[in-house]
């Protein structure tokens, strides 16, 4: 995943990046073969420059060849809407055929596609569902996925828990469970909503599994970049975004060394696992044989959890005296803008105006929140057992485990 804030040069770079070392794939005859090619580029943006960039039609939602090696498909808002929405509807409009319907599913069945653009991470869901299905058809060895032109990539990023947090609260999981065994006409509904839900899930854990996505963070050289570097590199450990490198569009090749790459370095400190490269990118770049000139190696999924995905638990004392400390590493550029709160199994944390549910290792769901500190470039929040739901012969493991 490429991403970056806008004007930053996100598209140009991850579209270099999917020609970079991209296979050939062989040929039958005078076509190339279909059953697998070799690298796909994925963008989300509904204005990207991209495909007129790449010499080829904008085709919403199916894979367009570019060369022998690389795909294009582009994934519209709008259209997985009103695709998703339509197949959605029918099967509801189905299930009521000849049936007195509750006036919920009456009202669902009736709303346009159109009416569906605020639900609250909805069409974001719909796209990152489109980019994992991609992902894992088996037809692509490689998915760059440019997330420019999206608005905020950490918060599409975020997307599918709000869907999830959104169903939660319109219809209980355990309710809709409730009521779909007392009622025959919500069973499937209720089918329906669990697998949106699951699909929430398994997002949510994708995009964060660093044996599967890699994700790259694009600046450029200018004093802007240079002011927002810190914000982006402490959201994405937060997010537990697993960072592989942070790639400076340095334009011109004969400048010297940027001062966004010393900046991004000196925020990094020691890096683990993430790289700072500066990429020559000069030059006026419409038309593909000048961006395929543009050499953009990005790292493989390293399978190394990445900020609040690598975090762990330490413990002390036994039962009721128990202590617990959550701790992982977390950029933090202004400290006066840390917030933490609690919902549910999820720690609420606030970073550079950008807040993100960690979800609590199943020792702490059980706790409540004693303090707080960050020191030396980590995040660390204690916590102690709530005497009302501390299981009676439960304690401290006097010792350390990871998420």
């Amino acid at each position: 995943m490429v991403l970056g804030p806008g004007g930053s040069g996100v598209s140009v770079l991850a579209a270099a990046a999917a020609f970079t070392d991209a296979h050939p794939v062989e040929r039958a005859g005078t076509l190339p073969v279909r059953e697998h090619r070799d690298t796909v580029l994925i963008t989300l943006d509904a204005r990207s420059p991209v495909p007129a960039l790449l010499g080829v039609y904008r085709v919403a939602g199916e894979p367009v060849p570019v060369t022998s090696g690389v795909d294009l498909l582009h994934v519209g808002r709008l259209d997985v809407i009103e695709r998703a929405w339509t197949e959605f509807t029918a099967a509801l409009t189905a299930l009521t055929a000849g049936r007195t319907a509750l006036p919920v599913v009456g009202t669902l069945a009736s709303m346009a596609p159109g009416e569906l653009t605020d639900l609250p991470g909805a069409a974001e869901f719909l796209m990152l569902r489109q980019v994992r299905d991609a992902a894992t058809s088996g037809e692509w060895r490689r998915v760059v996925v440019d997330l420019s032109g999206v608005g905020d990539p950490f918060a599409l990023l975020r997307a599918p828990t709000v869907l999830s947090a959104a169903i939660e609260r319109m219809w209980p999981r355990a309710t809709r469970l409730a009521q779909a065994g007392e009622k025959p006409v919500l069973a499937q509904l209720s089918a329906a909503i669990e697998r949106i839900d699951r699909d929430c899930q398994d997002l949510a854990d994708l995009f964060c599994d660093p044996h599967s996505v890699a994700a790259h963070l694009v600046l450029d050289a200018s004093e802007r970049s240079r002011r927002v570097a810190a914000d982006h590199l402490a959201i994405a450990d937060v997010t537990a975004l697993p960072l592989r490198s942070v790639l400076i569009n340095a334009g011109d090749a004969d400048r010297p060394t940027s001062p966004t790459a010393d900046t991004v370095r000196g925020i990094l400190g020691d890096p683990d696992g993430v790289t700072v490269r500066e990429i020559a990118s000069g030059g006026v770049l419409d038309r593909l044989s000048r961006i395929r000139k543009i050499a953009v190696p990005v790292a493989a999924p390293s399978g190394r959890p990445y900020g609040s995905g690598a975090l762990t638990v330490e413990s002390s004392g036994e039962g009721l005296a128990a202590l617990f400390e959550l701790r992982w590493r977390q950029g933090l550029p202004e400290p006066d803008r840390l917030h933490l709160g609690r919902s549910g199994d999820d720690l609420l944390v606030t970073v550079a105006g950008f807040r993100h549910p960690v979800r609590l290792p199943s020792v702490l769901r059980r706790c409540r929140v004693v303090g707080a500190n960050w020191a030396d470039g980590e995040l660390s929040v204690r916590f102690e057992p709530d005497a009302a739901i501390w299981p009676a012969r439960q304690g401290g493991t006097g010792g350390a485990v990871s998420s």
